[in-house]
């Protein structure tokens, strides 16, 4: 039984689309997933299904309703901006302390696995003082942090992996996740990446090449019986 906290260089890099599939392929093994994402930004009401928590709620199986997107994302805010941006918009604010309590609780009442997805990138902003790193560094929880294939993504994913690692993180692994459109190859970007941190995944979005549910077998090198992030047997 375990948890983990899934994070990412910044935005629009495929974070919740890793997040789905990896609840999926969990899924696919026999185990109990539960799935949480505390903070949302950009939520329209509106279009609820196809938001993050929306899709997370899909791939955990799970009938779609205003109870069940409450329930996995408290905090929801309809600009697409910073969370402490967004909150201020609406005249809101985030209690970071309330945001750690509701993580740990859902910590607490996993029947298995659970896996905790952040907004935005590792630091983003949640208040005048505090960031989601502060967030991760009162849960401690093995780490996956999530990067894309596009231009710069190198850069964006060293000073991540900087910010995370001088705090003693424990970062299980890198996942690249193909990024629509890019020119830059995914095997190119993991390869390069690996150069400097290790274990490096790439996660397919396209259908061409696999992509989910093909991200399976990407996702084998992780939790198979000898990877980092390895969970035996389902739960009983």
């Amino acid at each position: 039984m375990t948890a983990l906290f899934i994070t990412a260089t910044g935005t629009e890099v495929g974070k919740t689309f890793v997040a789905a599939s990896l609840i999926r392929y969990l899924r696919q093994m026999g185990h109990h997933v539960d799935a949480i994402k505390p903070i949302v930004s950009g939520f329209d009401p509106a279009q609820a299904g196809a938001s993050d928590p929306g899709v997370l709620l899909t791939a955990l199986g799970l009938p779609f309703s205003p109870e069940a997107i409450d329930r996995i994302s408290p905090w929801r805010f309809r600009a697409a901006l910073p969370p402490n941006l967004a909150a201020r918009r609406e005249d809101r604010g985030i209690d970071v302390e309330a945001v750690v309590t509701f993580c740990q609780r859902a910590i607490e009442r996993r029947r298995d696995i659970l896996l905790i997805e952040g907004p935005g990138g590792v630091m983003v902003p949640l208040d005048e003082q505090r960031t989601i790193l502060d967030v991760m560094m009162a849960l401690r929880l093995p780490l996956i942090l999530v990067t894309g294939n596009h231009r710069g993504a190198i850069s964006h994913t060293l000073t991540a992996l900087d910010s995370l690692l001088r705090r003693d993180m424990n970062v299980l692994a890198t996942i690249v996740s193909e990024t629509p459109g890019s020119t830059v190859p995914l095997d190119d970007m993991v390869a390069a990446i690996a150069r400097f941190t290790a274990p490096v995944i790439g996660v397919p979005r396209s259908r061409r090449q696999g992509g989910d549910p093909g991200a399976g077998t990407a996702f084998d090198r992780m939790f198979g019986p000898s990877g980092p992030g390895a969970t035996g047997g389902p739960s009983t």
